[in-house]
């Protein structure tokens, strides 16, 4: 066996001040926690500024529709560049099929009848796109 040097790093993990005195982790914590609480926005601000729609049962219906919609190739999934994914389509109308069976009788009738009409669509299309 030959001998091989091996050079190593020494790296200081101390934290120091501006005044170059060592600063504990509790108080480097103090610090960290402070400058994030200064940075954050507060969570009433954090909302009205978010671009997402209010989350209930028609936008998660409408969010899976969408899913289904790039697997069956109808619309492009940026994600993945793929355009037809034929059992994830499968799975994605299926799922939906499940919220319609558990959520019988739990739904407004908007809800009820946004679900039948997007599950009765998406079977369709997945149909034509089997063939």
């Amino acid at each position: 066996m030959s001998k091989e040097k091996k050079d190593f790093i020494i790296k200081d993990r101390r934290i120091f001040s501006e005044d170059a005195q060592e600063v504990t982790k509790e108080t480097a914590a103090e610090e960290t926690k402070e400058e994030v609480t200064r940075e954050e926005p507060a969570p009433e601000e954090a909302e009205s500024t978010s671009q997402f729609p209010e989350i209930n049962f028609a936008t998660f219906i409408f969010s899976l529709n969408s899913s289904a919609l790039a697997h069956l190739g109808m619309i492009e999934d940026p994600a993945i560049g793929q355009k037809k994914n034929l059992p994830m389509a499968k799975q994605t109308i299926d799922i939906l099929g499940v919220l319609e069976e558990k959520t019988r009788g739990n739904l407004t009738e908007d809800e009820e009848n946004l679900l039948k009409h997007i599950l009765h669509d998406l079977r369709l299309m997945y149909v034509k796109e089997k063939e």
